[in-house]
């Protein structure tokens, strides 16, 4: 907030306490981050609000966030996770294989036979050739 005028601060601040998530991102090289989301914003918003901090690496652009921790400050929840990207990343492929997994339960019997079901609403959808024949393109 030590950057914005104050008509700036004031309406960043009665937006924030009407969000129920609220994600910073603001960074300035070389530099701490700076404060976007004051203790006073924080106090304002309704309890159960979350704020994802994603400058925490550098500080913080809220300064109750605590750099690679989650905590809970005036009923609302800080993530100041400090590697975002690799965290969703591994979230990602778990999803990911988790769907295939399903599919693959969907094709392939407990005896391990491929058991094309076309009256599954999914694997009909999914079917791109049968017999020689394309029925996807």
């Amino acid at each position: 907030a030590e950057y914005m005028g104050e008509r700036q601060k004031a309406e960043v601040a009665k937006r924030v306490a009407l969000a129920d998530v609220v994600i910073t991102t603001a960074l300035i090289p070389g530099r701490a981050a700076p404060v976007l989301v004051t203790e006073d914003m924080v106090k304002a918003m309704k309890p159960g609000s979350v704020i994802v901090d994603l400058a925490a690496p550098q500080g913080g652009n809220c300064p109750l966030t605590e750099p690679g921790k989650t905590v809970v400050k005036h009923g609302v929840t800080l993530i100041g996770e400090t590697n975002v990207p690799a965290l969703v990343g591994a979230d990602a492929s778990a999803l990911y294989a988790r769907n295939l997994l399903d599919f693959l339960k969907l094709v392939i019997s407990k005896e391990g036979t491929l058991n094309i079901d076309l009256e599954d609403d999914i694997v009909a959808a999914c079917l791109m050739t049968q017999s020689g024949e394309v029925k996807r393109k």
